[in-house]
């Protein structure tokens, strides 16, 4: 990965929507953004990922509540890169935030973990993969 190319420690990377019916929500989006959808396989069931109409590019992603999304609440979830996943997790437990998801790895693309923050509100922190 170039350093161009490096996802910047503290940006937001990326946003998934989990909901019980990801099919009915990603038409929803569809129609009223405008967004195209792209299939996911997850094992038996597809979640989506979400383009912008006019250039294609990757924006969102529409997933369902099962596998590793279960009990996760139907609201916007944000992916904020961090340097260190480890250190961002014990830093949030000091501070009265909570890991409500064990540390998920992403492929080779990094890790993440779901937190929720002192004011009750969700987020997932992101480790993206070292490059060497």
């Amino acid at each position: 990965m170039s350093e161009q190319n490096k996802p910047e420690i503290g940006s937001i990377g990326w946003m998934d929507l989990t909901v019980e019916n990801a099919d009915a929500v990603r038409d929803f989006y569809s129609q009223v953004v405008g967004w195209k959808s792209t299939g996911l396989e997850m094992g038996g069931y597809s979640d989506y990922c979400m383009a912008e109409p006019a250039t294609d590019k990757m924006v969102s992603g529409i997933c369902h509540a099962r596998g590793g999304n279960a009990g996760l609440p139907p609201v916007w979830l944000i992916y904020i890169n961090v340097e260190d996943l480890d250190q961002s997790l014990a830093r949030c437990a000091e501070l009265g935030g909570e890991a409500i998801t064990p540390i998920k790895s992403y492929g080779g693309q990094g890790r993440y973990c779901v937190i929720r923050d002192p004011a009750g509100a969700f987020a997932a922190l992101f480790e993206p993969a070292k490059q060497s």
